[in-house]
């Protein structure tokens, strides 16, 4: 099994920041045919968060069906199964809906392939056919959770279990280390 980083990432979110008690990724689900990347239970607050996780880098975010892009299509269908879902096992715990991706381009003229103007397209979709408020945690907001993970690490001391905190942690300790050596005589 391969380490995907982005869901590592949105795990060591909810698991520190959002303090769920359980973390599963790559949940499968049967009865409506999909898998989920992250799911998180909050259990004292009653609390689920369903996310999907798109590390598109260069691109940006870009999903392709025959050639054609498919950013919107592709992430309702994948969020309607997720509502669905959680709606069926979870009815009694607030839902929230986060779609996790660090890059989604701003183009800079008017074109006809904008991927801003397609995250508003699947927010009015879901909201439209499920009433949900989809949290898109992009851009600048992802960064920011990255930096909510790196003081998280800093402050630190056991060592954590995800890698990706235990990475953080690691270049925090090193970088505190380093710069108190270049401070002596």
């Amino acid at each position: 099994m391969t380490l995907n980083i982005g869901e590592e990432i949105v795990a060591a979110y909810l698991q520190y920041i959002k303090k769920c008690e359980f973390i599963q990724q790559n949940l499968y689900t049967p009865d409506v045919q999909g898998e989920i990347d992250v799911v998180g239970i909050d259990l004292d607050g009653k609390s689920l968060y369903v996310c999907e996780v798109a590390i598109h880098l260069t691109t940006g975010l870009r999903y392709t069906k025959n050639g054609q892009p498919n950013n919107v299509n592709k992430i309702t269908e994948k969020f309607s199964r997720d509502i669905e879902y959680a709606n069926k096992y979870f009815p009694d715990y607030q839902k929230y809906f986060m779609l996790w991706t660090p890059i989604v381009k701003v183009p800079r003229t008017i074109t006809k392939n904008n991927q801003m103007q397609d995250i508003e397209a699947i927010k009015s979709n879901l909201k439209r056919d499920y009433d949900v408020d989809l949290e898109c945690i992009i851009n600048e907001k992802f960064l920011n959770c990255l930096r909510e993970l790196r003081v998280f690490a800093r402050k630190e001391t056991q060592a954590l279990k995800s890698p990706i905190l235990r990475y953080l942690q690691v270049e925090e300790y090193l970088q505190k280390y380093v710069n108190n050596l270049s401070e002596r005589p």
